[in-house]
């Protein structure tokens, strides 16, 4: 029996290394109650828990409320602030009545300070009214595809009819991620503005590489919220926690997993060559990137709608390069003549010779 025991031993280490190994792909959890790990520019989800449940979003909502501003307002724009605004309840950028700012140091203050008397403001302003910026709102979460999703006020206070999904959040934050001017107030770490000082709740700009923002929240009801986004060699991820009492920690642990499991693999280049069809180079009408985890990899077919014969001009689309993982399509990008192909012009020797 003695002897059998570092056998043993040896097959229980085999199996722990199999269990690790194959748990791989899930070396990472949260406390949250929901969550979401999202590749920004593919959609890829390379983490996901109860990410379709429907819950409350809390301050997180004013990612949606400065989308909104910035795409219908203009920054510019003179704001005087309405009694409503002014004593609108909880976290604020100290408003008040009557005092007039611009709509840019208005949405400093509602992503900074998570100021819910400038959502107010703002969706008066942008909107006419609360009610009508409520609507513009909801028209821009069903054309995000933001399907478990519905809006009741600009700030994110308390109410049954309000609320998202991880999963939901996650498309807001890509589409407000491809909003310079949204990220740029978002990664603010600290601006004076307006009169005023303001310096951002998020502590991930300062604790996790390459975070570019975006919006905390909390209330009672629905916990911490958090929504974030962070770059590393060119990819950029979104993280989304909802109901989470350890949520810097664990956007910390999802980014590192993320961008250690799944980095992005550039499969074509803008302007770059991308396959050769009949001695006729084919040049890439657009960059494609896709995430891919340790033993994965993309298959590249070509899609012609056109014969590869002269006359044939460079820069003249002539198909499509069709990406797929595991027989299943992720992109395809045009595909470009990469040179001019003219059509063969005889000597005037060889045309004699024919008549000879």
């Amino acid at each position: 029996m003695a002897k059998q025991f570092p056998l043993r031993r040896a097959w229980a280490l085999v199996l722990v290394l199999a269990c690790l190994l194959a748990g791989r792909a899930e070396a990472v959890e949260v406390s949250a109650s929901a969550a979401i790990l999202m590749d920004m520019d593919s959609g890829r989800v390379l983490y996901e828990r109860n990410a379709g449940t429907r819950m409350l979003i809390a301050s997180t909502t004013k990612i949606m409320t400065a989308l909104v501003a910035i795409r219908d307002g203009s920054l510019g724009d003179t704001v005087k602030v309405s009694r409503e605004a002014a004593y609108t309840e909880g976290s604020s950028m100290y408003l008040k009545e009557g005092e007039k700012l611009t709509l840019e140091t208005l949405l400093y203050g509602l992503l900074l300070c998570s100021g819910n008397d400038a959502a107010v403001a703002v969706a008066e302003h942008v909107g006419g009214s609360v009610e009508g910026f409520v609507e513009r709102m909801n028209d821009t979460a069903l054309e995000l595809g933001m399907e478990d999703t519905s809006f009741a006020n600009p700030n994110g206070l308390d109410d049954e009819a309000h609320y998202s999904t991880a999963r939901d959040m996650a498309l807001l934050a890509r589409a407000a991620m491809e909003n310079e001017t949204l990220v740029r107030i978002a990664s603010t770490r600290t601006v004076t503005i307006g009169g005023r000082t303001m310096t951002n709740h998020n502590k991930l700009l300062s604790c996790v590489d390459g975070c570019l923002g975006l919006k905390t929240g909390y209330t009672r009801a629905a916990g911490r919220t958090l929504v974030s986004c962070a770059e590393r060699r060119g990819q950029r991820l979104i993280a989304v926690t909802l109901q989470d009492g350890n949520d810097w920690a664990d956007h910390q642990s999802l980014f590192d997993y993320g961008f250690a499991a799944y980095p992005a693999k550039r499969m074509a280049q803008l302007g770059h060559e991308l396959a050769e069809k009949d001695g006729v180079p084919l040049v890439a009408a657009d960059s494609f990137a896709w995430p891919l985890a340790q033993g994965e990899a993309l298959e590249t077919s070509l899609e012609l709608d056109r014969e590869l014969t002269a006359p044939l001009r460079m820069g003249t689309r002539v198909g499509e390069a069709v990406f797929s993982l595991n027989g299943k399509e992720v992109g395809r990008v045009a595909l470009l003549c990469g040179e001019t192909l003219a059509p063969r012009v005889e000597s005037a020797m060889s045309v004699l010779r024919k008549y000879r």
